[in-house]
């Protein structure tokens, strides 16, 4: 280098020369300083080799473009959903709100559907795979996240994951670019492009062993492409759709949501470069869980969805009740086998078959099975598969289950043949012990029960409203008889929420005489129950009497005998309305008989038998002697003030 003097001998213009140059190679010098810096720091002496993510213009424009179309994903998910709230509730066909549990929202149901409906109302029947036709989905494909296959081919727009270890380290995530290819720091470019998923690090594995030595690596797919499909034909919404580069046809339709009323199930074809790449039939993905024409789709498909064939209803005794659409030459045993079969209650050697041609005429046929499974059906036709059990059948042609209990020789349930009586089943029991009370014989049978039940809340519900209306019409003038009034509302409200916790038993009486030792012959039916008891050694006395209990019979007693071994009745008792309660379930009355002008007592005279119960009630509406003077007191003082009235207007 030249020194101070050499450089101030110099002319002038040269002097301003050699300055400049020297400028520019110190600014060089100032600038590799950094770089130089990195590459040191890269470099540990005693550890691996660290590679650096690169960071290049591109990469973090590509960042940018992607930031921003999550944003506008966002924003349309955001708009989809705003329009499906205000869809929930749009009045479908029918004029009413759509109920959201009833269908799935977005559904809309074609004309046939809602004549099935009509049929079978109140069901809600749908047509097969209904659940599919809804909302479009609103995940994107950066949402899908699926496992990748190991014959996933890589193309550009993939994002790759790579990461070395050992003699290099290194946790890049890289993006294949237009051309194929991947760039590693030190390594260079790597054509990727076209290779298996599951081939993928041993490509990559042999290119980097070019450079480095001693080192392990793993590959994997950060993020998929997407690719754009069409969906056109009968589809709720058609349109281009982004979807994952994995997606296959079924994610495509389902984005687009689904077939409409009109589309088709099972005529779903893949067209790529204007040819019919596969065929979908979504029956065989609903019913045999087969996934054949489900193939992965791939940049500008189209997924044609085409009009709807046959439709066919199949209600009944079916496991599957469903609106179901047929191909060419299937028949009624293809949909019973589309429903799931007969249930476990099903007739299964007929269906009713009603057809759209001759609705006007015969309208309904019956079909014997299984002769009549390969019949044809026609578009609009409804199948139906009767219940076994829905229907009575007769009682006489039936055996019978019974119960026995009591005093026989053996108790328990027996199933005897038709035609059966009470008698043939306590000679099946092994016939009556000694002590058995033929007289108290309980018999209580299920058909009877019912009617008990249906007949007692019919009477319970014209008490309820005969009460409620001498409420309401029944005026009060006085405070005390408002308070009175609201009281016996009061009242009648907890008389019949009591009557109401009654049940029936469904017990006949058999009117039997007392000492009789044969029951009647009365034919059986399914579930009758027959109790004989033992022949009771007491007589119950209960109700308003001064020591109610229990008492020894013994033969030749009246009634009234026993009433008086319970002190007789009370004074607030209602002696006329003292009732007995036979054995055999039979009631003996003191107001059977009117005997006089005030009536009396007629239980006199009557012979208690084993098993009584005898009840002496409340007298009802009780009043004191003050308060029936004070009602005489103002009903003669009304009719003093009538009579003066009358002379006033005499005079």
């Amino acid at each position: 280098m030249a020194s101070l003097y050499e450089l101030l001998a110099l002319p002038v213009p040269l002097l301003k020369n050699s300055l400049r140059h020297g400028c520019a190679a110190l600014l060089v010098l100032l600038a590799a300083l950094p770089v130089a810096a990195q590459t040191l720091s890269d470099v540990d002496p005693g550890g691996p080799i660290r590679l650096r993510q690169p960071v290049s213009p591109s990469a973090a424009e590509a960042e940018r473009a992607r930031s921003a179309e999550r944003e506008r994903s966002e924003a349309r998910d955001e708009l989809r959903r705003r329009d499906r709230d205000a869809r929930r509730m749009e009045a479908p066909l029918g004029g009413q709100p759509r109920l959201i549990g009833d269908d799935p929202v977005g559904y809309r149901p074609g004309e046939f559907e809602l004549f099935v409906r009509r049929l079978v109302a109140p069901l809600q029947i749908r047509r097969y795979g209904a659940e599919l036709m809804a909302e479009p989905d609103e995940a994107g494909a950066a949402d899908y996240s699926p496992l990748v296959p190991p014959d996933y081919l890589i193309s550009a727009g993939d994002e790759l994951v790579v990461t070395l270890w050992g003699s290099v380290d290194a946790d890049l995530r890289l993006q294949v670019d237009r051309s194929g290819r991947i760039a590693i720091p030190r390594v260079g470019p790597v054509m990727v492009a076209g290779v298996r998923y599951g081939d993928l690090p041993a490509v990559i594995s042999r290119r980097v062993g070019q450079v480095f030595r001693n080192f392990e690596l793993s590959v994997s797919l950060a993020q998929l492409r997407g690719v754009r499909v069409y969906v056109t034909g009968y589809v709720a919404q058609p349109g281009a759709y982004t979807v994952s580069s994995l997606a296959t046809v079924s994610n495509a339709l389902l984005r687009a949501g689904g077939p409409s009323a009109a589309g088709s199930f099972r005529q779903i074809q893949l067209r790529r470069a204007n040819q019919v790449a596969a065929t979908l039939d979504l029956y065989d993905l609903l019913l045999k869980g087969e996934r054949a024409g489900d193939v992965v789709v791939q940049a500008s498909d189209v997924i044609h969805v085409g009009a709807i064939g046959t439709q066919v209803a199949m209600v009944g005794s079916v496991n599957k009740p469903a609106i179901f659409e047929l191909k060419p030459g299937e028949t009624a045993a293809d949909v019973l086998r589309m429903a799931g079969g007969f249930t476990a209650v099903a007739d299964r050697t007929r269906l009713a078959v009603e057809r759209l041609d001759e609705r006007s005429s015969t309208r309904i046929a019956e079909v014997a099975l299984p002769a009549g499974a390969a019949a044809p059906l026609g578009s609009g036709d409804v199948l139906r598969a009767f219940s076994a059990v829905d229907a009575a059948l007769p009682v006489q042609r039936q055996n019978k289950r019974v119960r026995v209990e009591g005093e026989v020789q053996r108790p328990g349930e027996y199933v005897m043949p038709a035609q059966s009586s009470v008698a043939d089943a306590i000679t099946a029991a092994g016939g009556l012990t000694a002590s058995a009370y033929v007289f108290g014989t309980e018999f209580n049978r299920e058909s009877v029960r019912i009617t008990q039940q249906d007949n007692y809340e019919r009477a319970l519900r014209d008490l309820e409203t005969e009460m409620t209306r001498a409420a309401t019409t029944t005026r009060a003038s006085t405070a005390d008889e408002a308070a009175a009034q609201q009281a016996r509302g009061a009242n009648v409200t907890r008389l019949v929420e009591r009557l109401r916790a009654i049940r029936p038993s469904g017990r006949i009486v058999l009117q039997l005489p007392p000492e009789t030792r044969d029951l009647p012959n009365l034919a059986l039916e399914d579930g009758d129950r027959i109790y004989v008891p033992p022949r009771s050694t007491t007589i119950g006395v209960f109700g308003s009497v001064f020591n109610g209990g229990s008492y020894l019979y013994n033969d030749g007693r009246s009634v009234e005998d026993y009433l008086r071994l319970a002190g007789g009745p009370t004074r607030g008792a209602d002696s006329q309305s003292t009732f007995v309660i036979r054995a055999n379930g039979t009631v003996v009355s003191g107001r059977q008989v009117n005997s006089g002008w005030f009536g009396g007592d007629n239980l006199q005279g009557v012979a208690a038998q084993p098993g009584d119960t005898i009840f002496v009630p409340e007298e009802v509406n009780k009043t004191t002697l003050v308060q029936n003077l004070k009602d005489w007191t103002q009903i003669l003082s009304q009719f003093g003030l009538g009579i003066a009235a009358i002379k006033t207007l005499g005079n």
